[in-house]
């Protein structure tokens, strides 16, 4: 059983990095596999999958969807656009409003808010829209790891430790993801300071975007209200949060029924159900491993690495996350990391969290490397190619390697002198 589980695992993730638009097929017939060979019953199988994140995961897309569709972020982008100084400033201010959104809006879905305006300030411009699009996208990925709702990368560290909505911002009493994250963003808010600082022009977009409703806003904002309330009572993160986030899913899709007159299954196909079973499917493989020791085996040996040097041992944690990262889609490398990070800080006798958090920086943030490093690289390359612009991964780099290295050096320092041993 061992060697089966571990041969299935290790076939789904070299196959996810040489076929990455089948990930999702990939990761169902890895699950159906191990399955297949009693690897894990059907019970035991069901129980790997935790529920609680897909709840999160579904309910927190559908309330994005129609928050996207209500044109709000796209008219709070022009407002800030037209009321910056300058051009290098507009930018910047782009980038944090895409960050803020990204804190509790899919990084995908954030890309697609965005990008029609910095593609409408590039036209007016007459400049390549590249730049400024590679920054939307890297500057999405950051601020998706800020707390439980960014990404779902957060809510499988959420789902793993047991956190809640309100631990991302202070964890047993001490600052927590949200904080290193913003510490990251202040660093790399330098670094596209420095690469934008030559636009100085002024120049105002015309204003195009109507908002169609305030009521999505209304619901998001609801849903993080009841999600940060529901931190103080749901003190394991057991199912509250995944039940709440899908309560509002349902009512998301309800809105956009009445609000479109369209049917009610049209609402749930938009949804990314894809990446829905990708989850489920990568929960069922790292079960495998997990349930037959393999966790434990390569915790061992990794804690045989670096002997008694945590600081080696994290330091070694968070800058392999970030360049495997760069590579490999960042969802099925932090699941199978997970349960080892946590088997090597008991080894060490050290409090998980400096090894969970550092995971999730590390893995996080190194799919801003390159152009295929995570899903919003990809979506903000293909806007790019269907307007003219091919992006090479070395222009993408240029943008994406000194942002990642601020980004991850300032966050990675935060959590040590944090949550360091004393």
């Amino acid at each position: 059983m061992r060697v089966i589980s571990l041969a299935v695992f290790l076939a789904a993730y070299i196959l996810f990095i040489f076929l990455p638009n089948k990930r999702t097929h990939v990761a169902v017939i890895g699950a159906v596999s191990l399955i297949a060979t009693s690897v894990l019953s059907f019970k035991s199988a069901f129980l790997s999958v935790n529920w609680n994140v897909m709840g999160i995961f579904v309910g927190t897309l559908a309330v994005a969807d129609i928050f996207m569709e209500s044109r709000v972020p796209a008219y709070m982008a022009e407002l800030i656009v037209n009321r910056a100084k300058s051009t290098a400033w507009s930018i910047l201010l782009i980038c944090a409003l895409t960050g803020f959104i990204s804190a509790f809006v899919e990084n995908v879905a954030t890309v697609l808010i965005v990008a029609p305006i910095a593609l409408s300030l590039a036209k007016k411009l007459k400049i390549s829209p590249v730049g400024m699009m590679i920054a939307i996208a890297v500057s999405s990925n950051l601020q998706g790891a800020a707390t439980l709702v960014g990404d779902p990368p957060s809510m499988l560290l959420a789902g793993a430790a047991g956190m809640n909505f309100m631990d991302f911002f202070f964890y047993q009493g001490s600052p927590s993801m949200f904080f290193a994250i913003e510490f990251g963003a202040l660093a790399s808010g330098v670094v596209l300071y420095i690469l934008f600082k030559k636009h100085k022009e002024k120049v105002e977009v015309v204003a195009v975007e109507k908002v169609k409703s305030w009521v999505p806003t209304g619901i998001l904002v609801s849903l993080i209200f009841l999600l940060a309330v529901s931190s103080f009572f749901d003190i394991g993160f057991s199912s509250v949060a995944g039940i709440i986030c899908m309560a509002f899913g349902v009512v998301s899709i309800l809105w956009k029924k009445l609000a479109n007159k369209g049917p009610f299954l049209e609402g749930l196909k938009s949804l990314d159900w894809d990446t829905a079973f990708f989850l489920m499917g990568v929960f069922m493989l790292v079960g495998g491993v997990v349930l037959t020791g393999w966790t434990g085996t390569f915790a061992d040996f990794l804690s045989g690495l670096i002997g008694n040097n945590i600081f080696v041992g994290y330091t070694l944690l968070v800058f392999v996350s970030v360049f495997i990262s760069a590579f490999v889609d960042n969802v099925p490398f932090l699941a199978a990391m997970l349960p080892v990070a946590i088997s090597m800080a008991a080894r060490l006798n050290i409090n998980p969290a400096l090894f969970l958090f550092g995971l999730l920086v590390g893995a996080s943030l190194g799919g801003n490397i390159t152009p295929i490093g995570a899903s919003a690289n990809i979506v903000a390359c293909g806007i790019l190619k269907k307007e003219g612009y091919s992006v090479k991964f070395s222009e993408f780099a240029k943008i994406g390697l000194p942002f990642t290295l601020a980004a991850t050096t300032a966050a990675y320092l935060f959590v040590w002198f944090v949550w360091r041993p004393v």
